[in-house]
């Protein structure tokens, strides 16, 4: 009965995208029991799938995601999209990508790299039009400014600011260079902590989809997503295209 009524479901879509019932090749796999995010990342480990599409749960606020969608995000080894509802036509969806062009590990670079290729085809799927959010800080300013102990002059502190705006710029737009992307995009350097400034800017920009990075650091299991990333999902409104960096195996097991 189940298995039934998934194939309705699945009949009522493509009538309703208007698409052939031979144009989308579809096998659906029922799976029954507990720890629904382990058997789903089992499922995608045995059938070596390249993408895990998922509905966001609802949330009370309708930002940030719940247990099962955080679960996956730890756990599944290929990227997740976790769809929230989109009420623009497709050729008007809006993507974003969140970058750190600063990483100082390989495979972090190697990361931001995949997300401005995975966003550009994305982006060209829907609008054409991709946004690339960076953010950068000079994180001693508040000491140096108010500390009691620290004399050091406004102009030095400034020049410091000044310093730093320049290098995380010039650093992304290397990546952006190196990527080979190209195509129509609007790059937002934006100063700030990443946690709070990207939520608050794709708000700002209506985002559809943000396409970002989720690991923390490579190969620690403690670290399967990090800080930065954990307290940016908390307030994400949008649909979310999460990926890993080369080189991450989940702590599940396909057998």
């Amino acid at each position: 009965m189940l298995a039934d009524r998934i194939w309705a479901f699945v009949a009522s879509g493509q009538a309703e995208l208007k698409l052939a019932a031979d144009e989308v090749r579809t096998i659906v796999a029922v799976e029954c029991g507990g720890t629904p995010a382990v058997r789903i990342v089992r499922r995608v480990l045995r059938d070596a799938h390249d993408l895990l599409i998922k509905q966001a749960e609802q949330t009370e606020r309708g930002v940030g995601f719940r247990a099962l969608d955080m679960q996956l995000l730890r756990l599944c080894p290929c990227p997740v999209w976790l769809c929230r509802p989109i009420s623009r036509h497709r050729t008007e969806i809006r993507v974003g990508v969140a970058v750190d062009p600063q990483s100082m590990q390989p495979a972090g670079r190697d990361l931001a790299l995949q997300l401005l290729w995975l966003s550009r085809s994305l982006a060209d799927t829907c609008s054409g039009d991709l946004t690339i959010i960076s953010c950068w800080d000079f994180e001693f300013e508040n000491c140096l400014r108010h500390s009691p102990w620290a004399r050091v002059p406004e102009k030095q502190i400034d020049a410091g600011v000044a310093s730093a705006e320049r290098d995380a710029r010039g650093a992304l737009e290397d990546l952006i260079h190196e990527s080979g992307t190209t195509g129509q995009s609007r790059v937002h350097h934006v100063r700030g902590r990443p946690d709070q400034a990207i939520p608050k800017f794709a708000d700002s920009l209506q985002l559809d989809i943000l396409v970002m990075g989720t690991v923390g650091r490579t190969g620690i299991p403690e670290f399967i997503i990090g800080n930065t990333a954990e307290n940016t999902l908390r307030e994400i409104r949008c649909s979310l295209l999460a990926m890993k960096p080369n080189g991450f195996v989940s702590p599940v097991r396909a057998y």
